[in-house]
Order: C-alpha cells, then structure tokens, then sequence
C-alpha cells in the first residue's frame, strides 16, 4: 500500500498567508505604494495613465488646459475685419482767394489746386477719403454681424474680411448708439457663425480671450480673466454694463469677440481705459445677453424699445436732501421737465423729488435712466414723488426714446 501524504496543511497555508497579505495591505497601503515590483499609475489631465513616478512633471487636474487652441479654432472663423470708408469735405486753404498767390500760381494751376482746393461756388472745399478699421462678429449664418457702433458710424461703404480670405460689403441694418452697438448682414454661403454662450454666469476671475483686428495688423488672440463685472457710470455709453477684463484690447479690436475658453461669445469688445491710446490692462466689452436683446430687436422693429420720461434730473446732494427735508440721499430731483413729454403731461414738475417707480427704489439718475429704458414704451409708471415734503403717487404713460442726437438736454431720463 502505498503512502500518500494529506494536502490539506498545504492548503491552510496558502489561505492564511492570503488572509495575512490582505490584512497588511488594507491596515498599510503605504507599504504597497511604497513597493517598486507594483508600481503605481495615475491619470494625467487628459486621462492617460502614466506611472506615479513620473507623475509629479505632469500639469495637475487643477490647473486647467494648457491651450485654449480648440476654442481659438471654433471662434476665430466668425470674427471678422472691418474697414470703413467716408468721404470728408474741408474747407480748403483761405490762401486761394489771396490774389498774390493766384497771381503767382494761377487760378488753373493744377499744383495749386491740389494743395488748396477747388473752387466751389462762393466756399473752396476739398474731399478726402477717411478710412478706420475695426472688428466684428458673425452670429448668425444668415449674415448678421455684431459690431460696435463707433466702428462704422458715419461710413459710407464698409468692407468686411473673413479670415477664410473671402470679403464683401456690408449693409447696415440697424444701430443703437445708447449701448454703441451696431447690426450689419452680408451674403455669402457658407458662412461661420459663432456659438453664444446660454450662460448668465460670469465670475470675477473666468478666463476670457479677446479676438479682433488690433492696428490692423490681423486677426490676433489676446487671453486674460474677467476682472470685474456690471461696470457702469463710466461716461462711455449712455447704458452700461460692461465686462472688464485685462484681456489686451487695442484700436482695432472694438466689435471683436470676448470668448470663454470652450469658445462661445461671452462679450463684445468695445473701450479701454488708456491714457496712451494702447493697451493698460483695462478693457470694457459688452455682455452678449445685452448685445443680443438689442440685436434681436433691431432686426425685428429696426429699432431698440426703451421708454423715456422726459425730465432732466439731478442726483440729490447732501445739501438737497437737507433742504428738502429727505432721510437720505437716495432719488432724483426734476430739474427740469420737456414741454409735451410724458413727464409733463402726466403733472411733474421741476422742484419734484422721485424716489421710486413701481416697486423699484430710485437711487440716483442712472438708475432711473436703467430702469425708465426697461419699461415697455407706451406703457403706463407708477411713480412715487416727494413734493413740498408731501408724499405723492403719479401715474406717467412713458414713451419710445426719441434719438440721442434730437435730445436737447444732456440728462434727460
């Protein structure tokens, strides 16, 4: 008979140094991740798994891309140059009518009349071409372009460039000089158009990049972050409420794009703040929630809907509120009223303190401005007054904001 030895003893072996080994390793990992035979793996910022050794040279998950190239890529195409053209009659030099330089030059000499001009009836004027350049963006495959006002005001031809080499003529379809923002179309196919962010949300700190035209030298990405948001009462426009960001912008980049970096329109370029003309730091771009109400009005009435009550007013002093006897320095004093504007057919008269409409507390001139311009026109205000120190409800039908250049007042609200 022949012996064969029991394998259970092996068997309680291996089980127990199985059962030792994974108490070791859950008690110490450290021990484990210490260990050159397993080596450990982690996922760099794209998702690739990379030994920990060589993990510590990799940009961290909280650094964020390394390129904003994708987002250049998917915007670029639709922000495009614009180049303007006007023609601008001077008066030429009063040394034509002098007649010692007529009789020296003659009337017909054609050097004297390129240098002072062409006899016109009883005034010598001269006609040159003035041209200017600036940014624009497509938001729409139908053609419409988003601008700035400033860009093209008073041009007659503009010229736009796509960065695929294409160019074409513009026309104008509406402007808006109260947010200097300007609606152009043109027709071509296959157009670029940019994605709009859906987004509201825009945080102090965001990576912004701004695309435009700046000095004409081509289209050129300039990245920063959003260093402040609602910048108003900076004299710019007659509504405000601009995105700052330390984004370069320089001559040439108004109308062009501000892009979040999945390259979707965030803002419009529109100002800086320089004392030398160029970049320093402080930039002013247009929300595209604002941007595209005013453009989505423009191109359904051909205009943008903002009441006006029809007042020139003043911001209350401390020696105001004194004086007429107010707790504070919030509302606005009508200084002044428009003969048949809304403000003096509903009885308002100069002297009147308003401090709120409807619901709305009024705490200075610009906020009645803002929220005057929100009310549908033709529609009828609440607006609360202090007369004479009494408290009094008026009721005024606002109307459409007749066009800046008719206003004869400087504040009128």
């Amino acid at each position: 008979m022949r012996f064969t030895p029991s394998k259970k003893p092996i068997y309680r072996v291996t089980i127990a140094g199985l059962v030792t080994a994974f108490v070791v390793v859950i008690s110490f990992p450290e021990l484990l991740l210490q260990s050159e035979a397993v080596p450990a793996f982690v996922k760099n910022w794209q998702g690739i798994l990379l030994p920990k050794a060589n993990a510590a040279s990799l940009p961290s998950t909280r650094m964020g891309a390394v390129s904003y190239a994708d987002a250049v890529e998917n915007a670029s195409p639709a922000v495009i140059n614009i180049h303007t053209a006007k023609v601008i009659t001077q008066r030429a030099s009063p040394l034509f009518d002098d007649p010692f330089f007529r009789h020296f030059f003659g009337s017909d000499d054609p050097v004297f009349r390129h240098f002072f001009g062409e006899k016109s009836g009883r005034s010598n004027t001269r006609k040159r071409v003035e041209t200017s350049l600036g940014s624009g963006v497509i938001v729409d495959k139908k053609g419409y372009i988003l601008t700035n006002n400033h860009v093209i005001a008073g041009a007659d031809e503009i010229k736009v460039m796509l960065q695929d080499g294409r160019s074409t003529q513009a026309k104008i379809v509406g402007t808006d000089p109260d947010t200097d923002l300007a609606v152009l179309r043109i027709k071509l196919n296959k157009l670029p158009a940019i994605v709009i962010s859906q987004s509201n949300v825009l945080r102090v700190g965001d990576v912004v990049l701004a695309i435009g035209n700046p000095f004409g030298v081509g289209q050129t990405v300039t990245m920063g972050i959003v260093s402040a948001t609602g910048r108003d009462r900076l004299g710019i426009n007659t509504f405000e409420d601009f995105i700052q960001t330390d984004a370069a912008i320089n001559p040439g980049n108004s109308g062009g794009a501000l892009i979040n970096p999945y390259g979707e329109l965030i803002g419009i370029n529109t100002a800086i703040f320089s004392k030398s003309g160029g970049s320093q730091g402080i930039g002013f771009a247009i929300p595209v929630s604002l941007a595209r109400d005013v453009m989505e009005q423009i191109i359904e009435h051909g205009f943008v809907a903002r009441s006006w009550l029809g007042i020139d007013a003043q911001n209350i002093t401390p020696d105001l509120a004194e004086s007429f006897k107010l707790g504070n320095t919030d509302g606005v004093l009508v200084a002044g009223v428009v003969r048949r504007g809304p403000a003096d057919a509903a009885g308002i008269a100069p002297g009147d303190v308003i401090t709120h409409v409807g619901n709305e507390h009024v705490k200075d001139a610009h906020d009645l401005l803002n929220i005057i311009a929100r009310i549908r026109p033709e529609s009828s205000a609440s607006l609360r007054i202090v007369r004479d120190g009494r408290k009094k409800t008026i009721r005024a039908r606002v109307k459409q904001r007749p066009d800046t250049k008719k206003r004869r007042l400087r504040n009128l609200q």
